[in-house]
């Protein structure tokens, strides 16, 4: 049985991994920036007393170290941690204003940071674990009008790479996940179908398909992955935009 801490919990990719954990047996830790009793309400009908929710801004140092010491006391600590919590932003780089900027690295790139300065020293000690950091295929390509989305999913790209090399000594695997766009609260619902259309699968990715390759890497099954940035995109990575 795994204990996992999940980041962006309480909606999108981040509730799916949740339920994937939970449906596994797993103990997972919820940690977002909002609570929402109505999805934890669901989630303690069907999974009762197997998660915890601990409210969080992970972009903060003091809510993490208070977050680390809250995981200690109610689960004696996790082995997987998925850093999952990100926002998005659409403008030209020189429309971008700086509280912008700052928002969107603190919350796709610094809570990674956080996350690992509290928790991987746990892990070290306890003689191992896994990280899974949510990318995107915005952090493996570029978009057009969303500069400062690209800046951070490329390094959390890259940054998995570079914990996965300091971090395999320890029996720590890290890896990475690169959705395409996914049916989340971040996608506007208009643009759904001109994703859709565009994709090799002509359909939109479903939250659940992105959980179930974060729970894969966290599993035994996944033992020689580490540093891979995992493209999840329908094949729509692999196309040189050639027209058909």
């Amino acid at each position: 049985m795994n204990k996992v801490l999940i980041t962006g919990a309480m909606s999108g990719i981040g509730l799916a991994s949740t339920k994937k954990f939970l449906d596994e047996g797993d103990i997972v830790v919820l940690v977002d920036k909002e609570k929402n009793n109505k999805v934890l309400d669901e989630l303690k009908e069907k999974y009762k007393d197997n998660f915890f929710f601990i409210k969080t801004n992970v972009s903060r140092a003091s809510d993490v170290e208070h977050l680390h010491k809250e995981v200690l006391v109610l689960t004696d600590g996790v082995n997987c941690i998925v850093n999952n919590a990100g926002i998005i932003a659409h403008d030209f780089l020189h429309e971008t204003s700086e509280k912008t900027w700052d928002d969107l690295m603190n919350t796709d790139v610094k809570s990674i940071f956080l996350t690992s300065k509290y928790f991987i020293p746990d892990l070290i000690k306890n003689g191992g674990g896994t990280i899974i950091n949510v990318s995107s295929i915005s952090g493996i390509a570029a978009d057009y009008k969303m500069p400062v989305y690209n800046a951070a999913k490329g390094a959390v790209t890259n940054l998995t790479r570079a914990m996965a090399l300091d971090y395999a000594e320890f029996n720590i695997r890290v890896n990475c996940v690169c959705p395409a766009a996914v049916r989340t609260n971040m996608l506007n619902p208009d643009n759904i179908e001109k994703y859709a259309n565009i994709n090799p699968l002509k359909r939109i990715c479903e939250p659940k398909e992105v959980a179930n390759v974060i729970y894969f890497l966290s599993s035994d099954e996944s033992s020689y992955c580490n540093g891979a940035n995992i493209p999840i995109t329908g094949g729509l990575d692999i196309w040189t935009g050639q027209p058909k």
